[in-house]
């Protein structure tokens, strides 16, 4: 099987460098054109099925990138982006030294409170692949956010802290997995 990891489309707070994890913010227009750009660049692969988290940056970019109605983009709340408790829409330059910290370096410092832990996003991905290794499929678009993927791709490349945390997927980024013998 061939896993295609998507990061959303810009939002009008990336743009603004804000955080916004479980904020359903819908993508801007640069969002979209990154996300007709993907399209194009994938225009001749099949998707089996393509998957994104709930919020709407996600299945938005999903639609898109694979060329079907919105209703056929399988929403899966495991891949949501990590919860960022009260840094949510904060600015990146105006977080505190705990959550700057963590954010740059979780292998090191702890979530701070009221924000999701890394051990959390893993588990949460952990599952979602696990339950994804069980079907038939050959090629899966799942679109989902910079954090998450974090956590999949770790996952992925069995990783043993279940993170791959360097380099930040940007905006429309695809990571693609092969998978052989449901590994």
């Amino acid at each position: 099987m061939n896993i295609w990891l998507c990061r959303h489309g810009q939002t009008d707070l990336n743009k603004m460098k804000l955080m916004q994890g479980c904020v359903d913010e819908p993508l801007n227009e640069t969002g979209r054109a990154q996300a007709r750009a993907v399209a194009e660049q994938v225009k001749n692969v099949r998707f089996d099925a393509v998957y994104a988290s709930p919020l709407d940056r996600a299945i938005e970019t999903a639609s898109i990138v694979a060329d079907i109605d919105r209703s056929a983009v399988i929403v899966d709340e495991r891949i949501i982006e990590a919860d960022f408790g009260k840094y949510e829409r904060c600015s990146y330059f105006a977080m505190g030294p705990r959550m700057t910290l963590y954010w740059a370096l979780p292998e090191v410092f702890p979530a701070p409170e009221t924000v999701e832990t890394v051990a959390s996003m893993v588990a949460r991905s952990r599952a979602f692949l696990a339950d994804l290794q069980q079907t038939d499929y050959e090629n899966v678009l799942v679109v989902c956010h910079g954090g998450i993927i974090r956590a999949l791709s770790g996952c992925l490349e069995g990783r043993k802290n279940g993170i791959k945390w360097r380099p930040k997927p940007k905006n429309t980024e695809v990571r693609c997995y092969e998978t052989e013998n449901r590994k």
